[in-house]
């Protein structure tokens, strides 16, 4: 009889023993299966937000247009000006504008000496007002637009939306046109074109 008891002890024992080792494994499986899954994850890529390329770097939706003109090689002359002329805060605020965008190669085609001038202190006021003549209220997509379109500009004075054989162009008050190389380049506030001519108001 008291074999038989130990005899069961025994058993029980091992069985017990056989069981919490089985679930310390499965808990270490679970741990391991944990951690590979938490290398994973950190191992995973952010997702790459979609946008428009414009002067080597991603212009992309999540960006204010001066955070995404910042990042263009083709628009190091406009950011300057923009600088110069404080309107950073206004081009980041919520907006929406839509900013007809000069290439650096645009700048270069004004008279010598006429961009190191507006850049001075004491032209501050003419630089803002050439500037705001390249900003409309509203953010307009390229399915907005239409031939012959006239647009207010923050500065007050029209610009004139043309459309001709697929090619866009904006036509500034002394009649100076620029065309559209780039459209739809979507901002967090707002929508820039990228024009390959600076437009100049009448005053």
């Amino acid at each position: 009889m008291q074999k038989k008891f130990f005899s069961l002890l025994l058993a029980t024992a091992l069985v017990s023993s056989t069981f919490m080792a089985c679930n310390d494994e499965k808990k270490a499986d679970e741990t391991k299966m944990e951690d590979t899954s938490m290398d994973k994850m950190d191992k995973m890529e952010p997702m790459k937000e979609d946008g428009v390329m414009v002067g080597g770097a991603m212009m992309v939706p999540s960006k204010d247009i001066v955070d995404n003109a910042a990042g263009s090689a083709d628009h190091t002359t406009l950011v300057a000006a923009v600088k110069a002329a404080e309107l950073v805060e206004t081009l980041k605020s919520a907006g929406p504008f839509t900013v007809f965008a000069p290439t650096n190669e645009a700048f270069d085609k004004l008279p010598a000496g006429t961009v190191d001038n507006l850049v001075k202190p004491e032209n501050k006021a003419a630089l803002t007002n050439i500037l705001t003549y390249h900003v409309v209220p509203g953010a307009l997509k390229s399915t907005d637009l239409k031939d012959g379109q006239k647009l207010k500009t923050v500065q007050g004075e029209e610009l004139m939306i043309g459309y001709k054989d697929g090619k866009w162009t904006v036509t500034d008050a002394k009649g100076g046109v620029a065309n559209i190389t780039i459209a739809d380049v979507i901002s967090s506030n707002g929508v820039t074109y990228v024009i390959d001519a600076v437009l100049m108001p009448k005053k």
